[in-house]
């Protein structure tokens, strides 16, 4: 009986059949984790692009000044209509346009004021349209929720209190004369 017994315990222990699966199961996490890094990167960085370009695009507009007035809201249909892969655009992206002296600089509030995704009404920041020959900056704060945000990259980000993501896009330019 006990032979049969340490004979069995031996095929058993030489038995090599399923010795892939514990690598497989221990590693499997960890590439998870990493592709889904990748796709959040590739998003992150896919929208970072969009709203980056589309500002230097709508302040181009504004800078050849073609004898069009742009306001708070125009200006931000024109972003939103310009980076078409923003999620919501129109009611996460908050724009702050300031005035810039550079005979007395001082720099501009570093703070970036965003949707604060918790309150009902957004009042209009900050926004100056410019006059001739003056120095301005256009900051957009555009608030996302990443793809997975408890996995790799997606945990990393820096999150409010809802789960949103900001991305911030500046661009100064001088009001050219009409």
């Amino acid at each position: 009986m006990i032979r049969c017994v340490t004979s069995a315990f031996r095929r058993f222990r030489d038995d090599e059949d399923g010795s892939m699966v514990v690598p497989f199961a221990l590693w499997l996490p960890v590439f998870t984790a990493l592709m889904i890094s990748g796709i959040e990167l590739g998003a992150v960085s896919a929208r970072s692009t969009a709203l980056e370009r589309a500002l230097d695009q709508t302040v181009r507009d504004i800078r050849l000044g073609t004898g069009t007035v742009y306001d708070h809201d125009s200006i931000k249909a024109a972003i939103c209509d310009r980076a078409e892969i923003l999620p919501d655009c129109s009611q996460t992206l908050r724009l702050e346009m300031v005035r810039l002296n550079i005979r007395d600089w001082s720099d501009p509030d570093p703070v970036i004021q965003c949707i604060d995704t918790a309150e009902e009404v957004q009042p209009v920041v900050s926004f100056e349209y410019g006059r001739e020959n003056e120095l301005m900056m256009l900051r957009a704060c555009f608030k996302y929720q990443p793809i997975s945000p408890a996995t790799g990259l997606g945990s990393a980000l820096s999150t409010d209190a809802a789960g949103y993501s900001v991305l911030v896009a500046k661009a100064a330019f001088v009001q050219e004369p009409i």
